[in-house]
Parts: structure tokens; C-alpha cells; sequence
């Protein structure tokens, strides 16, 4: 329990930034989730226009400071490998 008015003000805040970092996640990870299923059931370029656009949302999440670069390169890497791997 917050003692100061400064700590139930940061206390308000972080509530509502994980709220907000909550949001940003799902949104990741459903644009990871249409890449790897245009990869499973789909052609070579619709796979290539997902991945683009998960790419943008990745991208977005490391200038925000939601994710690391390194695990945003990382999932960005092990998709263009998966698609790259594709017949």
C-alpha cells in the first residue's frame, strides 16, 4: 500500500502503463501469429506481406521500450527464417 501521495500517484501510473504494455504485447504476438499461420497455410508472399507488418509492430514495441531489441530481433530473424525455408 502506496504511504505518500507521490507513491499512489506512481502507483496510478503503473497500473496504467501495464495496461497499456499488456495491449502492446497482444498486439506482437498476433502479428506473430498471422505470419506463422500464412507460413503453415499459405503461400510464400502472403507469408512475406504478414511478416512485413509484424515487422512494424516489433519495431514499434523496441522504440517504445515495451520489448528489447534483442528479443525483437529475434523473433524477426527466426520468422525470416521460417519463410525463407519456405517451398
Amino acid at each position: 500500500m502506496a504511504n505518500t501521495k507521490s507513491a499512489e500517484k506512481a502507483a496510478r501510473q503503473a497500473e496504467k502503463h501495464r495496461a497499456a504494455n499488456v495491449a502492446l504485447r497482444s498486439r506482437m504476438r498476433t502479428a506473430t501469429r498471422k505470419v506463422t499461420t500464412a507460413i503453415t497455410g499459405g503461400t510464400k508472399a502472403d507469408a512475406q506481406a504478414s511478416y512485413r507488418s509484424a515487422v512494424s509492430v516489433i519495431d514499434s514495441l523496441v522504440n517504445k521500450r515495451v520489448i528489447h531489441r534483442n528479443k525483437a530481433g529475434r523473433h524477426k530473424s527466426r520468422l525470416a527464417a521460417r519463410i525463407k525455408a519456405m517451398p
